[in-house]
């Protein structure tokens, strides 16, 4: 299995990625195809380095960020300085996405007490805040269509 070669068609198809997408990590050193001919041909270290690739952009990590960590596994074998660098990284991102979290809530919070404000204020006014709501989603309809 490990002497199997892919074409940019074939990853692209099983990772749900379009073929410039390879390119671009290609030109970002993230891959490093062999050619046959003017054909990439990728083998399954490749195919392994995308996947990695793909792990942390879907976890938010940056592509120089993957590049350093891949790139560890080659420099020291005994991948203690890829596993802290993955453990930095990871860190930083559970930091970024907890601020996320905060900002939302605050957010969500904050768009609530203006809806109960606005339900209060209708409903003082005699206006069932329901109706007002259809009403306003009927009049949008009817002006975009």
């Amino acid at each position: 299995m490990n002497d199997k070669l892919y074409s940019i068609t074939e990853l692209a198809e099983e990772f749900d990625i379009t073929p410039r997408a390879i390119r671009f990590y290609e030109t970002k050193n993230l891959l490093a195809p062999q050619r046959a001919g003017a054909t990439r041909v990728y083998n399954y270290r490749d195919r392994a380095r995308l996947m990695l690739v793909l792990r942390g952009k879907r976890l938010g990590f940056s592509l120089e960020d993957i590049k350093e960590y891949i790139d560890l596994y080659d420099a020291d074998r005994s991948r203690t300085e890829q596993l802290a660098h993955l453990m930095l990284v990871g860190r930083r991102r559970i930091e970024e996405l907890e601020q996320q979290l905060e900002d939302v809530q605050t957010t969500l919070q904050e768009l609530r007490t203006i809806e109960n404000e606005a339900i209060d204020s209708l409903r003082e006014k005699g206006i069932d805040p329901e109706k007002a709501v259809a009403d306003i989603k009927a009049k949008l309809v009817a002006e975009t269509a």
